[in-house]
């Protein structure tokens, strides 16, 4: 018994993130977003993760969630929640930057601070067809995910260099969680002192 607990203790973080950091990544650039796909680039610098399915796993991620958003969008547009987040500034920024340029803003949303969670609900209010948005998203996330996950990969010494050297996995797991951990921090704050 005590033989085999420490061959599980001696499977290293390293080894951990490599058999299940895409799932990882996958569901935190659905959730956190930029953030984690950087993280995500760095470990790809370190040769923890390959590259072409980083960067599969960070578009896939980014794409279900809006793609998701875009759904209850459309599908509850009259229910009391998105009617709730119609009367955001937000909601009303997004919508009327789609109206000017349609296919331009479901392109660049993800990009734009601020618009980000709230845009494809919001185009989903709209009567863009289903399948634009659909194509349309894909083609973005796509985009997305690679320029994050190159930011990473390609500036990952510089990164680790302006936050001390990162020698192990262990140290950008919990980076990622201190930085996840502040910004939900900070958007409860904020969505607080809003109400």
């Amino acid at each position: 018994m005590s033989e085999r607990n420490e061959r599980v203790s001696a499977i290293s973080l390293d080894q951990i993130i490599a058999n299940y950091g895409i799932a990882g990544l996958f569901v935190g650039a659905g959730i956190e977003g930029e953030t984690v796909v950087v993280l995500g680039g760095m470990m790809v610098h370190r040769g923890t993760l390959a590259f072409l399915p980083a960067i599969a796993a960070a578009s896939a991620g980014s794409f279900v969630v809006d793609q998701l958003f875009f759904q209850l969008g459309r599908r509850f547009r009259t229910h009391s929640f998105v009617q709730k987040m119609q009367s955001r500034a937000a909601f009303a920024k997004a919508l009327s930057a789609f109206d000017k340029h349609p296919v331009l803003f479901v392109f660049v949303f993800r990009f734009l601070y601020g618009l980000r969670t709230v845009s494809p609900l919001a185009i989903g209010t709209t009567s863009l067809p289903a399948r634009t948005f659909l194509t349309i998203n894909a083609l973005a996330a796509v985009v997305w995910g690679t320029l994050f996950i190159s930011v990473g990969y390609c500036f990952g010494t510089a990164i680790e260099a302006a936050f001390g050297r990162l020698r192990s996995a262990e140290h950008l797991v919990f980076a990622a969680i201190g930085v996840a951990t502040i910004v939900a921090l900070t958007v409860i704050l904020l969505k607080r002192r809003r109400a």
